[in-house]
Order: structure tokens, then C-alpha cells, then sequence
């Protein structure tokens, strides 16, 4: 409801900015360029109006020439400006980076030049893990687990775990 009163307010303002500016042309055009009376005039009148006319035409072109003038002159001074001001801020079309595997050494070189000389290999650093140590232990976890379950199956082996869990303790 509101939006709708809004909108036919604004159509209603519009008009009459149309009708103000209409009026107002009428007006600037009634000064400017009188209606002309032709009726009742000599040859040579006629023909002295018509100079007049064109030389009042000449001057209103050569008018609007300057103009025009002045006009592109300031349009390319706002582009030289907005330039100048995008520069001063920085805000230039940045173009597509494509991605680049560079090591840290090489990146340190191109920072530090020949003064580089400690070595980035992150590698070094890392502790190493001995292979044997894992090997040694899965042969045990390993081995075959159906004897182990015949060999613990039964009373004889529920006897082992109870002499297993009981001899270290004597």
C-alpha cells in the first residue's frame, strides 16, 4: 500500500516537472527568437531579415562549437584525473597469476641474492624411523594364530594362562 502511494506520488511529480520544463522552454524560445511578421514586407526587407537570421545563426553555431569544445576538453581532463586518482589508490586491474612450483631455496635466492646461504631442506630436519625396529616385531604378531587358538583351546590352555598369570608373581 505504501510502496503503491509512493510510486503514484513520484508519477504525479514527474509530470509536473515535465509540464515546469515545457513551460519553461516556451518561455527561454519567446525571448530568444520572437515570432517573425513577414506580412506586409519589400523584397529587400525579406531579404535583410534572412542576413539577419543567418548571421544570428552563425553566431549561435560558433557558440555552440566553443562549447562543445570546453565540454571535450573537461570530459578528458575527468578521465586524465580518474586515472591519476585510481593509480594514487592502487586499484588496477591486477592480471591472472599462474601457479609456480618454486622451492624455498629458490625463493630465498631470488630474496636474498648471493648472500643465501643457510639451506631450507625441511627434509633434514625430520626424524628418521629405522625400518628393522618394524620388521622385527611383526614376525612375532605374525606368526600363525590357528595354533594359537588350538594351543589355548580347552582346559589345558585356560590351565596355561592361569600358571602364565600366576608365575610371575612368585
Amino acid at each position: 500500500m505504501l510502496k503503491s502511494l509512493m510510486v503514484a506520488k513520484a508519477k504525479e511529480e514527474l509530470e509536473q516537472e515535465i509540464l515546469v520544463k515545457e513551460e519553461e522552454k516556451d518561455k527561454y524560445l519567446a525571448e530568444r527568437a520572437p515570432p517573425l511578421q513577414t506580412s506586409g514586407l519589400s523584397l529587400a526587407q525579406l531579404q535583410d531579415l534572412c542576413r539577419e537570421l543567418h548571421a544570428k545563426i552563425d553566431v549561435v553555431d560558433e557558440e555552440r562549437y566553443d562549447i562543445e569544445a570546453k565540454v571535450m576538453l573537461n570530459t578528458r581532463e575527468i578521465k586524465d584525473l580518474n586515472i591519476k586518482v585510481l593509480d594514487l589508490r592502487g586499484k588496477f586491474k591486477r592480471p591472472n597469476l599462474r601457479r609456480v612450483r618454486v622451492s624455498a631455496d629458490a625463493i630465498l635466492r631470488s630474496l636474498l641474492g648471493s648472500k643465501h646461504k643457510v639451506s631450507m631442506d625441511l627434509r633434514a630436519n625430520l626424524k628418521s624411523v629405522k625400518k628393522e625396529d618394524t620388521e622385527k616385531k611383526r614376525p612375532v604378531e605374525d606368526s600363525d594364530w590357528r595354533k594359537n587358538v588350538e594351543a589355548m583351546s580347552g582346559m589345558e590352555g585356560r590351565k596355561k594362562m592361569f600358571d602364565a598369570a600366576k608365575g610371575p608373581a612368585q
